[in-house]
């Protein structure tokens, strides 16, 4: 049985992006970690993955929302507005790392509308985070810092599993 407290759900901006499989997934393989990765090949997502999405958004003990410059990622902005303050309801002892690019690429700036939504709801999403004033979401700058802290978050989710017994609700 699947452990979704030590897994890490990747989510956040797809389309054409890479780091998924550039510098997450290596480096989880590498430590041992557990990881879901929704994004699929291009025009693969069929209404089937979303109950298996909608399960890992909901269980996973820590997910990462990485917003990147490479995608106007108005799927994702969306899924970041409302998924973190729903997801910590179901369970506020997770964590949730987000990092929301502020520029996109000169390609994507060229449709100036979608350049224009996508940066403001950049902006609104990104001080929306910042006002919850929440312990246990994270932004972050880059891919690497969110690599770096999702690796200290794993190993500390990992390092309580041991006293876990101990806990009162598994009492």
């Amino acid at each position: 049985m699947k452990n979704f407290n030590l897994t890490v759900g990747l989510f956040g901006s797809c389309d054409k992006t890479t780091f998924r499989k550039d510098i997450f997934i290596p480096a989880y393989e590498n430590a041992g970690i557990s990881y879901f990765n929704p994004q699929l090949g291009s025009g693969e997502w069929d209404s089937s993955f979303a109950p298996i999405e909608a399960k890992h958004l909901a269980k996973d003990g820590i997910i990462l929302f990485p917003i990147v410059k490479d995608s106007y990622s108005m799927g994702s902005l969306a899924e970041v507005g409302f998924s973190v303050l729903n997801a910590i309801k179901l369970d506020n002892r997770r964590d949730f790392i987000v990092l929301i690019d502020d520029t996109l690429t000169p390609e994507l700036m060229e449709d100036s509308k979608m350049a224009k939504e996508s940066l403001r709801a950049r902006a609104l999403v990104k001080e929306h985070l910042i006002s919850l004033n929440i312990d246990n979401i994270y932004l972050v700058n880059t891919l690497q810092e969110m690599l770096s802290v999702s690796l200290v978050l794993s190993q500390a989710r990992f390092l309580r599993e041991g006293v876990k017994k101990y806990c009162i609700t598994n009492l």
